[in-house]
């Protein structure tokens, strides 16, 4: 899906780093490298740079399903992590469970090579 780039990437996208990989019909992959600016006092990713890549994908899965003439905003989410990431960068895949007219939901997994890092699932309304 050939979509211009200021309609998947937001000032927020660009500053945390995320990189779009590819966008289809309800489903999102974003990738997200660890740099220094995203790492916690533990010196790993923090889990508030873990969850907006979530977000974002999320986000990006639900305007390729309804469209990108349409705006879609979270209602709620809710993550597990699972283990954390010192190095290297993670891929948040995001998919449309259920699109209906007003609402959508979504799920998404943050993986690091075979490893799951988190997962999520989320509410979003069509407005």
């Amino acid at each position: 899906m050939q979509i211009p780039d200021g309609l998947t990437q937001s000032a927020f996208f660009t500053t945390l780093g995320c990189q779009l990989i590819s966008l289809d019909d309800g489903i999102a992959h974003v990738s997200l490298g660890l740099e220094p600016h995203l790492r916690n006092r533990g010196n790993v990713m923090h889990g508030g740079a873990i969850f907006s890549l979530v977000d974002i994908t999320m986000g990006l899965a639900c305007s390729s399903s309804h469209g990108f003439d349409q705006q879609s905003v979270t209602i709620e989410c809710k993550i597990n992590y699972m283990r954390s990431v010192s190095e290297g960068e993670v891929l948040c895949i995001a998919k449309v469970l259920h699109a209906g007219r007003r609402t959508l939901v979504v799920e998404a997994d943050v993986v690091q090579g075979d490893k799951l890092v988190a997962k999520a699932q989320g509410t979003f309304a069509v407005v």
